[in-house]
Protein backbone atom coordinates (compact mmCIF):
# COMPACT_ATOMS: atom_id res chain seq x y z
CA UNK A 1 0.00 0.00 0.00
CA UNK A 2 1.16 3.53 -0.65
CA UNK A 3 0.14 6.83 0.95
CA UNK A 4 1.34 10.18 1.43
CA UNK A 5 0.97 13.24 4.09
CA UNK A 6 3.11 15.66 3.01
CA UNK A 7 3.91 17.39 -0.20
CA UNK A 8 6.75 16.01 -1.96
CA UNK A 9 7.85 19.22 -3.27
CA UNK A 10 6.77 22.97 -2.80
CA UNK A 11 4.01 22.67 -5.11
CA UNK A 12 2.22 19.21 -4.90
CA UNK A 13 0.69 17.22 -2.52
CA UNK A 14 -1.06 13.64 -1.94
CA UNK A 15 -4.05 11.58 -0.37
CA UNK A 16 -5.29 8.45 -0.23
CA UNK A 17 -4.08 4.67 -0.88
CA UNK A 18 -3.47 2.53 -3.88
CA UNK A 19 -1.82 -0.74 -3.98
CA UNK A 20 -3.13 -4.54 -3.92
CA UNK A 21 -4.56 -4.12 -0.01
CA UNK A 22 -6.46 -1.49 -0.83
CA UNK A 23 -10.57 -1.41 -1.65
CA UNK A 24 -12.77 1.38 -1.46
CA UNK A 25 -10.40 3.73 -2.09
CA UNK A 26 -8.17 6.34 -4.25
CA UNK A 27 -4.80 7.82 -4.53
CA UNK A 28 -4.52 11.23 -5.94
CA UNK A 29 -1.59 12.75 -6.75
CA UNK A 30 -2.16 17.23 -7.54
CA UNK A 31 0.19 19.30 -9.19
CA UNK A 32 -1.37 23.22 -9.64
CA UNK A 33 -0.06 25.16 -12.75
CA UNK A 34 -0.48 28.49 -13.65
CA UNK A 35 -1.95 27.53 -16.85
CA UNK A 36 -3.38 24.98 -19.43
CA UNK A 37 -6.43 23.41 -17.31
CA UNK A 38 -6.21 20.04 -15.93
CA UNK A 39 -4.28 17.36 -17.12
CA UNK A 40 -5.97 13.98 -15.52
CA UNK A 41 -4.76 10.53 -15.61
CA UNK A 42 -6.24 7.71 -14.27
CA UNK A 43 -5.07 3.80 -13.27
CA UNK A 44 -8.59 2.02 -12.50
CA UNK A 45 -9.75 -1.42 -13.30
CA UNK A 46 -12.96 -0.44 -13.54
CA UNK A 47 -11.75 2.30 -16.19
CA UNK A 48 -14.22 1.62 -19.39
CA UNK A 49 -17.15 1.43 -16.92
CA UNK A 50 -16.38 4.62 -14.56
CA UNK A 51 -13.52 5.95 -16.29
CA UNK A 52 -15.36 9.33 -17.61
CA UNK A 53 -17.17 10.11 -14.97
CA UNK A 54 -14.09 9.47 -12.27
CA UNK A 55 -12.50 12.34 -14.48
CA UNK A 56 -15.55 14.57 -15.22
CA UNK A 57 -16.32 14.27 -10.95
CA UNK A 58 -12.48 15.41 -10.47
CA UNK A 59 -12.66 18.24 -12.48
CA UNK A 60 -15.85 19.47 -11.07
CA UNK A 61 -14.50 19.04 -7.13
CA UNK A 62 -11.57 20.71 -8.40
CA UNK A 63 -13.40 23.83 -9.84
CA UNK A 64 -15.33 24.06 -6.74
CA UNK A 65 -12.22 23.97 -4.51
CA UNK A 66 -11.22 27.13 -7.15
CA UNK A 67 -8.86 25.50 -8.95
CA UNK A 68 -8.59 26.19 -12.87
CA UNK A 69 -5.15 24.26 -14.15
CA UNK A 70 -3.67 21.16 -12.22
CA UNK A 71 -1.54 18.39 -13.29
CA UNK A 72 -3.37 15.34 -11.58
CA UNK A 73 -2.76 11.14 -11.06
CA UNK A 74 -5.53 9.49 -10.02
CA UNK A 75 -4.78 5.40 -8.97
CA UNK A 76 -8.74 4.25 -8.44
CA UNK A 77 -9.13 0.98 -6.08
CA UNK A 78 -13.15 1.17 -6.45
CA UNK A 79 -13.82 4.27 -4.69
CA UNK A 80 -17.04 5.60 -4.81
CA UNK A 81 -17.93 9.35 -5.45
CA UNK A 82 -17.58 10.42 -1.91
CA UNK A 83 -14.55 8.97 -1.58
CA UNK A 84 -13.42 10.32 -4.34
CA UNK A 85 -14.61 13.91 -3.19
CA UNK A 86 -12.59 13.33 0.09
CA UNK A 87 -9.51 12.57 -1.36
CA UNK A 88 -9.14 15.30 -3.87
CA UNK A 89 -10.25 17.95 -1.00
CA UNK A 90 -7.53 16.54 1.09
CA UNK A 91 -4.75 16.98 -1.29
CA UNK A 92 -5.87 20.60 -2.22
CA UNK A 93 -5.75 21.27 1.48
CA UNK A 94 -2.73 20.03 1.96
CA UNK A 95 -1.18 22.62 -0.74
CA UNK A 96 -3.19 25.45 1.23
CA UNK A 97 -4.62 26.72 -1.38
CA UNK A 98 -8.36 26.62 0.19
CA UNK A 99 -9.40 26.26 3.52
CA UNK A 100 -13.65 27.21 3.57
CA UNK A 101 -14.13 25.79 0.65
CA UNK A 102 -15.52 21.71 0.90
CA UNK A 103 -16.04 19.60 -2.24
CA UNK A 104 -19.56 18.38 -0.36
CA UNK A 105 -21.42 14.94 -1.97
CA UNK A 106 -24.79 14.54 -2.65
CA UNK A 107 -26.62 13.99 0.91
CA UNK A 108 -28.63 11.15 1.64
CA UNK A 109 -31.69 11.97 3.78
CA UNK A 110 -30.99 12.24 7.70
CA UNK A 111 -32.06 9.15 9.78
CA UNK A 112 -34.88 10.35 12.49
CA UNK A 113 -32.42 11.63 15.45
CA UNK A 114 -31.33 9.90 18.51
CA UNK A 115 -33.46 9.33 21.64
CA UNK A 116 -31.29 10.04 24.56
CA UNK A 117 -31.97 6.73 25.79
CA UNK A 118 -32.04 4.28 22.88
CA UNK A 119 -31.04 0.95 22.59
CA UNK A 120 -26.86 1.11 22.55
CA UNK A 121 -25.83 -3.04 23.62
CA UNK A 122 -23.16 -2.72 20.41
CA UNK A 123 -21.08 -0.05 18.91
CA UNK A 124 -18.81 -1.39 15.96
CA UNK A 125 -15.86 0.46 15.54
CA UNK A 126 -14.47 1.91 12.28
CA UNK A 127 -11.49 3.35 11.22
CA UNK A 128 -12.11 6.76 9.74
CA UNK A 129 -9.88 6.86 7.54
CA UNK A 130 -10.62 3.59 5.86
CA UNK A 131 -13.72 3.73 3.75
CA UNK A 132 -13.72 -0.14 2.45
CA UNK A 133 -15.30 -0.56 6.43
CA UNK A 134 -17.80 2.11 5.83
CA UNK A 135 -20.88 1.03 2.96
CA UNK A 136 -21.48 -2.89 4.48
CA UNK A 137 -20.60 -1.81 8.12
CA UNK A 138 -25.01 -1.44 8.86
CA UNK A 139 -25.58 -4.71 7.20
CA UNK A 140 -24.10 -6.71 10.12
CA UNK A 141 -26.34 -5.06 12.91
CA UNK A 142 -25.07 -3.16 15.44
CA UNK A 143 -27.05 -0.79 17.27
CA UNK A 144 -24.42 2.08 16.48
CA UNK A 145 -21.01 2.30 14.47
CA UNK A 146 -18.16 4.82 15.14
CA UNK A 147 -16.62 6.43 12.62
CA UNK A 148 -13.39 6.68 14.62
CA UNK A 149 -11.20 9.67 14.39
CA UNK A 150 -9.03 9.11 17.35
CA UNK A 151 -6.76 6.08 18.10
CA UNK A 152 -6.85 3.94 14.77
CA UNK A 153 -5.85 6.90 13.11
CA UNK A 154 -2.33 7.58 12.49
CA UNK A 155 -1.02 11.56 13.42
CA UNK A 156 -0.28 12.05 9.56
CA UNK A 157 -3.38 11.43 8.29
CA UNK A 158 -5.94 13.32 10.90
CA UNK A 159 -6.75 15.91 8.40
CA UNK A 160 -7.63 12.96 5.70
CA UNK A 161 -9.81 11.67 8.62
CA UNK A 162 -11.87 14.32 9.37
CA UNK A 163 -12.84 14.90 5.24
CA UNK A 164 -13.60 11.46 4.87
CA UNK A 165 -15.35 10.89 7.65
CA UNK A 166 -17.76 14.19 6.97
CA UNK A 167 -18.58 13.09 3.78
CA UNK A 168 -19.51 9.39 4.90
CA UNK A 169 -22.10 11.13 7.47
CA UNK A 170 -23.28 13.00 4.33
CA UNK A 171 -23.57 9.98 2.06
CA UNK A 172 -23.64 6.69 3.47
CA UNK A 173 -26.90 4.67 4.68
CA UNK A 174 -26.12 2.78 8.00
CA UNK A 175 -29.45 1.43 8.34
CA UNK A 176 -30.56 1.71 11.69
CA UNK A 177 -27.71 2.62 13.27
CA UNK A 178 -27.02 5.47 15.38
CA UNK A 179 -24.18 7.22 13.73
CA UNK A 180 -21.24 8.03 16.09
CA UNK A 181 -17.88 9.89 16.22
CA UNK A 182 -14.79 9.14 17.98
CA UNK A 183 -13.40 13.03 18.52
CA UNK A 184 -9.60 13.29 18.86
CA UNK A 185 -8.98 14.14 23.01
CA UNK A 186 -8.83 18.17 23.36
CA UNK A 187 -7.38 20.26 22.24
CA UNK A 188 -7.48 18.38 19.05
CA UNK A 189 -11.26 17.14 19.37
CA UNK A 190 -12.41 20.54 18.68
CA UNK A 191 -10.69 20.93 14.92
CA UNK A 192 -13.04 17.50 14.79
CA UNK A 193 -15.95 18.90 15.66
CA UNK A 194 -15.38 21.99 13.20
CA UNK A 195 -15.23 19.47 10.04
CA UNK A 196 -18.09 17.33 10.98
CA UNK A 197 -20.81 18.63 13.04
CA UNK A 198 -22.39 20.26 10.06
CA UNK A 199 -23.47 16.44 9.08
CA UNK A 200 -25.60 15.92 12.29
CA UNK A 201 -23.87 12.69 13.58
CA UNK A 202 -26.08 11.23 16.73
CA UNK A 203 -23.40 10.92 19.30
CA UNK A 204 -19.99 12.04 19.85
CA UNK A 205 -17.42 10.15 21.87
CA UNK A 206 -15.19 12.42 24.17
CA UNK A 207 -11.98 10.12 25.13
CA UNK A 208 -9.59 10.56 27.57
CA UNK A 209 -11.94 12.14 29.37
CA UNK A 210 -10.65 13.26 33.16
CA UNK A 211 -12.71 16.76 34.06
CA UNK A 212 -16.17 17.91 33.78
CA UNK A 213 -15.01 21.14 31.81
CA UNK A 214 -14.29 18.84 28.70
CA UNK A 215 -17.49 17.95 28.58
CA UNK A 216 -18.48 20.94 28.91
CA UNK A 217 -16.24 22.81 26.47
CA UNK A 218 -17.32 20.20 23.82
CA UNK A 219 -21.13 20.62 24.39
CA UNK A 220 -20.81 24.36 23.89
CA UNK A 221 -18.50 23.67 20.67
CA UNK A 222 -21.20 21.71 19.48
CA UNK A 223 -23.88 23.93 20.52
CA UNK A 224 -22.01 26.85 18.15
CA UNK A 225 -21.78 24.86 15.56
CA UNK A 226 -25.13 23.76 15.53
CA UNK A 227 -26.26 27.21 15.31
CA UNK A 228 -24.12 28.17 12.71
CA UNK A 229 -25.31 25.14 10.54
CA UNK A 230 -29.48 25.47 11.71
CA UNK A 231 -29.42 22.21 13.00
CA UNK A 232 -32.15 21.13 15.46
CA UNK A 233 -31.41 17.87 16.41
CA UNK A 234 -30.01 16.50 19.20
CA UNK A 235 -26.48 15.52 19.36
CA UNK A 236 -25.22 13.44 22.62
CA UNK A 237 -22.14 12.78 24.23
CA UNK A 238 -20.69 9.93 25.80
CA UNK A 239 -17.42 10.57 27.50
CA UNK A 240 -14.75 7.75 27.73
CA UNK A 241 -13.10 7.06 31.14
CA UNK A 242 -9.74 6.04 30.49
CA UNK A 243 -7.78 7.31 33.59
CA UNK A 244 -7.77 6.63 37.26
CA UNK A 245 -8.66 10.73 37.57
CA UNK A 246 -11.52 10.06 35.20
CA UNK A 247 -12.63 7.25 37.44
CA UNK A 248 -12.79 9.76 40.62
CA UNK A 249 -14.22 12.27 38.52
CA UNK A 250 -16.89 10.15 37.11
CA UNK A 251 -20.17 11.66 38.40
CA UNK A 252 -19.21 15.76 37.76
CA UNK A 253 -18.40 14.31 34.68
CA UNK A 254 -21.88 12.19 33.93
CA UNK A 255 -23.86 15.79 34.73
CA UNK A 256 -21.64 18.44 33.43
CA UNK A 257 -24.03 18.80 30.48
CA UNK A 258 -27.73 17.37 29.88
CA UNK A 259 -26.86 15.97 26.49
CA UNK A 260 -24.91 13.19 28.39
CA UNK A 261 -26.63 9.73 27.08
CA UNK A 262 -23.99 7.37 28.33
CA UNK A 263 -20.81 6.62 30.01
CA UNK A 264 -18.36 4.36 28.89
CA UNK A 265 -14.77 2.68 29.82
CA UNK A 266 -11.56 2.54 28.16
CA UNK A 267 -9.83 -0.70 29.95
CA UNK A 268 -6.75 -0.39 27.88
CA UNK A 269 -5.37 2.74 28.80
CA UNK A 270 -6.92 2.78 32.17
CA UNK A 271 -4.83 -0.38 32.84
CA UNK A 272 -1.98 1.39 31.38
CA UNK A 273 -2.35 4.03 34.14
CA UNK A 274 -2.52 1.60 36.68
CA UNK A 275 0.46 0.04 35.51
CA UNK A 276 -1.27 -3.36 35.75
CA UNK A 277 -1.60 -5.95 33.32
CA UNK A 278 -4.97 -6.32 31.90
CA UNK A 279 -6.72 -9.79 32.02
CA UNK A 280 -9.22 -11.70 30.36
CA UNK A 281 -11.43 -11.80 33.55
CA UNK A 282 -11.26 -8.21 34.61
CA UNK A 283 -10.11 -8.61 38.04
CA UNK A 284 -8.23 -5.10 37.99
CA UNK A 285 -10.91 -2.97 36.70
CA UNK A 286 -13.62 -4.46 38.42
CA UNK A 287 -13.64 -1.45 40.93
CA UNK A 288 -13.64 0.91 38.17
CA UNK A 289 -16.27 -0.54 35.87
CA UNK A 290 -18.30 -0.54 39.09
CA UNK A 291 -17.60 3.15 39.62
CA UNK A 292 -18.67 4.18 36.42
CA UNK A 293 -22.03 1.82 35.99
CA UNK A 294 -23.00 3.41 39.78
CA UNK A 295 -22.16 6.81 38.47
CA UNK A 296 -24.22 6.50 35.50
CA UNK A 297 -27.22 5.30 37.28
CA UNK A 298 -27.04 8.04 39.62
CA UNK A 299 -26.96 10.43 36.78
CA UNK A 300 -29.40 8.67 35.05
CA UNK A 301 -27.58 8.28 31.73
CA UNK A 302 -26.18 4.79 30.31
CA UNK A 303 -23.77 2.43 31.24
CA UNK A 304 -21.50 0.88 28.62
CA UNK A 305 -18.82 -0.96 28.98
CA UNK A 306 -15.79 -1.35 26.90
CA UNK A 307 -14.49 -3.39 23.99
CA UNK A 308 -13.37 -7.12 24.38
CA UNK A 309 -9.90 -7.20 22.70
CA UNK A 310 -9.43 -10.76 21.40
CA UNK A 311 -11.78 -11.36 18.71
CA UNK A 312 -10.90 -15.05 18.13
CA UNK A 313 -11.49 -15.92 21.70
CA UNK A 314 -16.03 -16.14 21.23
CA UNK A 315 -16.16 -17.80 24.65
CA UNK A 316 -13.93 -15.11 26.55
CA UNK A 317 -16.38 -12.20 24.67
CA UNK A 318 -19.66 -14.02 26.16
CA UNK A 319 -18.67 -14.46 29.60
CA UNK A 320 -17.48 -11.00 29.67
CA UNK A 321 -20.52 -10.04 27.82
CA UNK A 322 -22.53 -12.03 30.37
CA UNK A 323 -20.45 -10.60 33.52
CA UNK A 324 -21.17 -6.82 32.21
CA UNK A 325 -24.52 -7.16 32.22
CA UNK A 326 -24.61 -8.77 35.39
CA UNK A 327 -22.89 -5.92 36.62
CA UNK A 328 -25.27 -3.23 35.04
CA UNK A 329 -23.66 -2.33 31.67
CA UNK A 330 -26.59 -1.77 29.12
CA UNK A 331 -23.86 -2.60 26.41
CA UNK A 332 -20.16 -2.87 25.23
CA UNK A 333 -18.12 -1.98 21.88
CA UNK A 334 -17.44 -4.11 19.29
CA UNK A 335 -14.11 -3.85 17.20
CA UNK A 336 -14.93 -6.73 14.69
CA UNK A 337 -18.76 -7.74 13.26
CA UNK A 338 -18.43 -11.33 14.76
CA UNK A 339 -18.56 -10.27 17.87
CA UNK A 340 -21.97 -8.32 17.47
CA UNK A 341 -24.48 -11.06 17.80
CA UNK A 342 -22.96 -12.71 20.76
CA UNK A 343 -23.22 -9.26 22.25
CA UNK A 344 -26.93 -8.90 21.50
CA UNK A 345 -27.39 -12.12 22.74
CA UNK A 346 -25.60 -11.49 26.26
CA UNK A 347 -27.56 -8.00 26.43
CA UNK A 348 -30.81 -8.83 25.55
CA UNK A 349 -32.78 -10.89 28.23
CA UNK A 350 -33.46 -14.68 27.87
CA UNK A 351 -37.35 -15.85 27.34
CA UNK A 352 -37.46 -17.19 30.77
CA UNK A 353 -36.27 -14.01 32.36
CA UNK A 354 -39.27 -11.86 30.18
CA UNK A 355 -41.89 -14.33 31.06
CA UNK A 356 -40.28 -14.24 34.39
CA UNK A 357 -40.63 -10.65 34.71
CA UNK A 358 -44.06 -10.42 33.11
CA UNK A 359 -45.44 -12.72 35.82
CA UNK A 360 -44.16 -10.31 38.29
CA UNK A 361 -45.66 -7.35 37.25
CA UNK A 362 -48.89 -8.81 36.19
CA UNK A 363 -48.80 -10.30 39.76
CA UNK A 364 -47.89 -7.14 41.51
CA UNK A 365 -50.53 -5.06 39.56
CA UNK A 366 -53.58 -7.48 40.81
CA UNK A 367 -51.88 -7.19 44.30
CA UNK A 368 -52.20 -2.97 44.02
CA UNK A 369 -56.17 -3.41 42.87
CA UNK A 370 -56.44 -5.34 46.25
CA UNK A 371 -55.17 -2.71 48.25
CA UNK A 372 -51.46 -5.15 48.69
CA UNK A 373 -48.52 -3.52 49.00
CA UNK A 374 -46.32 -6.83 48.56
CA UNK A 375 -47.45 -10.11 46.81
CA UNK A 376 -45.74 -13.57 46.69
CA UNK A 377 -45.01 -15.34 43.77
CA UNK A 378 -43.90 -18.74 44.18
CA UNK A 379 -41.54 -18.74 47.51
CA UNK A 380 -40.32 -15.06 47.05
CA UNK A 381 -42.16 -11.81 48.04
CA UNK A 382 -42.53 -8.93 45.33
CA UNK A 383 -42.58 -5.43 46.55
CA UNK A 384 -42.40 -2.38 44.61
CA UNK A 385 -38.28 -2.53 43.74
CA UNK A 386 -38.61 -6.06 42.58
CA UNK A 387 -41.15 -4.38 39.91
CA UNK A 388 -39.35 -2.00 39.00
CA UNK A 389 -36.55 -4.31 37.84
CA UNK A 390 -38.69 -6.47 36.13
CA UNK A 391 -40.26 -3.34 34.20
CA UNK A 392 -36.89 -2.70 32.93
CA UNK A 393 -36.26 -5.88 32.04
CA UNK A 394 -39.41 -5.87 30.09
CA UNK A 395 -39.08 -3.00 28.31
CA UNK A 396 -35.21 -3.76 26.93
CA UNK A 397 -36.37 -7.58 25.94
CA UNK A 398 -39.00 -5.75 23.97
CA UNK A 399 -36.28 -2.89 23.12
CA UNK A 400 -34.07 -5.65 21.82
CA UNK A 401 -36.78 -7.66 19.85
CA UNK A 402 -37.92 -4.87 17.74
CA UNK A 403 -34.57 -4.04 16.95
CA UNK A 404 -33.65 -7.50 16.01
CA UNK A 405 -36.83 -7.09 13.52
CA UNK A 406 -35.48 -4.02 11.79
CA UNK A 407 -32.23 -5.81 11.00
CA UNK A 408 -31.45 -6.19 8.13
CA UNK A 409 -31.21 -9.39 6.27
CA UNK A 410 -27.35 -10.61 6.69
Amino acid sequence: MKSSTETREARSAEAGHWGKDTRSDLHVALEPRDSRGFEITLESRVAPYYGDSIVAQTKQVLESLGLKHARVAIHDEGALPFVISARIETAVKRLGLTTLRKALPEQFPLPQPSAQDRLRRSRLYLPGTEPKYFTNAGLHGPDAIILDLEDSVHPAEKDAARILVRNTLRAVDFGGCERMVRINQLPMGLEDLAEVISESPDLVLIPKTEHPQQVAEVDRMIGKLKHRHKIDRAIWLMPILESALGIENVFAIATATANVAALTIGLEDYTADLGVTKTPEGRESLYARSRVVNAAKAAGVQAIDSVFGDVGNVDGLRRWAESSRELGFEGMGCIHPSQIAVIHDAFTPSQAEFEQALKIVAAFEEAQQRGLGVVSLGSKMIDAPVVERARKLVARSRAGARATLKRPEQ
